[in-house]
């Protein structure tokens, strides 16, 4: 598998990346993991929309889905469309969510164009199969496992923390995992997201052989969080940056 960064900016897009999106790649199949704010532009440095596989959606914050607006769009009036629908695996009535964000009719609202199916515990999805655990935030909202060929990428979304996501993440080649708040700040909310000692304690719970840090807000720097993640892993920590490309 290949894993390229389309987004990484947490809770809003930054200056320099969109918000969250991630796109897995095997058997020439492409699998977009979240399509967040700004990230429908940096997809299209890599692919083009109608090389899309599937879509898969955490949950259904802006900063994690609201550029399917944007797809839908591409999807429905670019030269050569229409194009086959595309499917998009996501929580409970995301296909009703999406319409009214773009003030479409609720039938067919974006049906036509895109193809909504609920999260399973497990699914096949092209030539990977994936597996998703729901996860502490104030949505619905799912880590996804996804493997293929004997390899294991496992991405958190946005959570607090939680057991469910060590057993998800269980021997991951690869952790993905936000680290959206800060350590030792007393102010921090609870069952929102995670801090960096946090995505280390779950990678190390876990046995993930690498940790990835990413959906740091702009407001922070994503080098002290993903140095501040040591305190509590010591296997290799990589940043999430816009167009970093990682092999599975």
């Amino acid at each position: 598998m290949k894993l390229t960064v389309l987004g990484c900016s947490g809770s809003v897009p930054g200056p320099d990346s969109a918000a969250s999106s991630y796109l897995v790649t095997a058997e020439d199949f492409h699998l977009v993991l979240d399509l967040g704010s700004g990230a429908l532009g940096s997809l299209q440095r890599h692919i083009a929309v109608p090389q899309i596989g599937a879509i898969g959606l955490s949950h259904l914050h802006p900063d994690h889905c609201m550029d399917l607006t944007g797809l839908y769009v591409a999807a429905k009036y670019a030269p050569g469309s229409p194009i086959p629908r595309i499917p998009v695996f996501a929580p409970p009535n995301a296909a009703e969510r999406m319409a009214l964000a773009y003030d479409l009719p609720i039938d067919p609202g974006m049906e036509e164009e895109l193809e909504f199916h609920t999260w399973q515990d497990v699914q096949q999805i092209g030539p990977f199969t994936v597996r998703t655990a729901q996860m502490v935030h104030p949505v619905p909202a799912y880590a996804i496992r996804v493997e293929h060929a004997g390899k294991v990428l496992v991405y958190t979304g946005d959570t607090g923390p939680n057991d469910a996501l060590v057993e998800l993440a269980r021997g991951a080649d690869l952790l993905l995992s936000e680290a959206a708040l800060q350590d030792e700040n007393p102010n921090n909310p609870t069952d929102l997201h995670l801090t960096p000692s946090d995505a280390g304690e779950h990678a190390k719970k876990a046995g993930a052989k690498k940790l990835v840090i990413t959906h740091v807000p702009p407001w922070y720097n994503r080098v002290t969080q993903a140095e501040n993640a040591r305190r509590t892993y010591s296997g290799p920590i990589e940043i999430a940056t816009p167009h970093a490309v990682f092999d599975i």
